[in-house]
C-alpha cells in the first residue's frame, strides 16, 4: 500500500503515482479539493449550530445539540460528492465515534507528531486501501486541534452546569482535560475509487 504523509497542507498532496486512477476518475488535485470542501462543510455546520445554541440557550443546551444532532448532521454531509465522513478521537466523548483500526493507527501517528510540535492545523494523512470486497478506497484523515472556544466543554475547568450535562449525556466521557492547541481528534473521510 502506498502511503502519503504531510504536514505541509490542509490535506496531503496526492500524486498520480500513489494510486491507479481509472480513465474517468478524478485527479488527485480534484480529490483533495473535494475532501477539503466536505470537511469545511461539516465543520461550518457543526460549529454554527453549536455557537448559535450556546449563545441563545447556554452551553448545556449546546451539549445537547452535540448529543442529538452532531451525528445526524455528519450523516447529512456524508455522501456529499461520494465521500463518507465522520469524526473520531483517541479520547472519546461519544462511543459511536470510536475509531476503527485504520483510524486508530493514524490518530496515534498524529498524537506522536503533535508531541514533536507538528502544526495540527495542517496535519493530514491519506492512503489507498482495498476493502474486503476488493474495492479500492481513498481514506483521508485531517487532524482537529482544540481551539480556545472548545475548552468550555473539553477543558479542565468546566462550569458545574456543563459538567452535570456531560455526566448525564456521556457518563463515560474521556474528552475533557484538553488545552488549546491539543489534538482533539480528526475528521475521517473515505471515497470509493
Amino acid at each position: 500500500m502506498n502511503k502519503l504523509l504531510t504536514t505541509l497542507a490542509l490535506l496531503p498532496v496526492l500524486s498520480t503515482s500513489s494510486f491507479v486512477l481509472a480513465a474517468d476518475a478524478q485527479t488527485p488535485a480534484e480529490l483533495k479539493a473535494e475532501a477539503k470542501t466536505v470537511i469545511q462543510t461539516l465543520a461550518k455546520n457543526l460549529m454554527g449550530e453549536l455557537k448559535t445554541t450556546a449563545q441563545k440557550e447556554g452551553l448545556p443546551a449546546a451539549i445537547e445539540v452535540c448529543n442529538t444532532k452532531a451525528i445526524p448532521m455528519t450523516d447529512d454531509v456524508s455522501g456529499m460528492k461520494g465521500w463518507q465522513i465522520s469524526r473520531t478521537s483517541l479520547k472519546l466523548r461519544n462511543p459511536q465515534n470510536a475509531p476503527d483500526a485504520w483510524e486508530r493507527k493514524v490518530l496515534e501517528q498524529f498524537a506522536g507528531q503533535a508531541t514533536q510540535g507538528a502544526d495540527l492545523k495542517a496535519l493530514a494523512y491519506s492512503e489507498v486501501i482495498t476493502d474486503n470486497s476488493g474495492q479500492k478506497k481513498l481514506r483521508l484523515m485531517k487532524a482537529i486541534p482544540v481551539a480556545e472556544q472548545c475548552l468550555a466543554c473539553h477543558g479542565s475547568e468546566l462550569k458545574p452546569a456543563v459538567s452535570q450535562k456531560l455526566q448525564a449525556l456521556y457518563p463515560h466521557d474521556n474528552a475533557k482535560g484538553f488545552k488549546a492547541g491539543d489534538l482533539r481528534g480528526a475528521f475521517s473521510l473515505e471515497k470509493a475509487l
